[in-house]
């Protein structure tokens, strides 16, 4: 599967391929023209809740990642479709926050691989 992530903040660029936000709020100083996007996922981020919780603390990563996979569960439908794209195709998930590990678009990008093997 074809999973990249990359923050919003960052040119885009020929290889790029499918350029999806995913991220809940609309990122600061960014113009939707500038952002080229191609969709803007923002039922699969985190909710509020979620989001607010994590705090960008590394140390509540691994349990992010199992309330977000949790959240994720009735959205099955928005992620196969993800998960179909990205077979023809790189798909790059954009993301805001500045820790280029620990955000929502990898927690995603995981989760999508994690399910695309089991």
């Amino acid at each position: 599967m074809g999973f990249v992530t990359k923050r919003i903040y960052d040119p885009p660029a020929a290889g790029d391929g499918w350029r999806v936000l995913v991220d809940r709020l609309w990122p600061r100083g960014v113009s939707k023209t500038a952002a080229q996007l191609d969709a803007w996922a923002r039922d699969l981020a985190p909710s509020t809740e979620l989001r607010q919780w994590f705090a960008h603390d590394e140390a509540k990563w691994p349990e992010l990642l199992r309330r977000y996979a949790a959240e994720l569960r009735d959205k099955e439908p928005q992620l196969a479709a993800l998960r179909e794209r990205a077979k023809s195709g790189r798909v790059t998930l954009l993301f805001a926050a500045r820790d280029l590990k620990h955000n929502n678009a990898e927690a995603l990008r995981l989760i999508l691989q994690n399910r695309h093997k089991g």
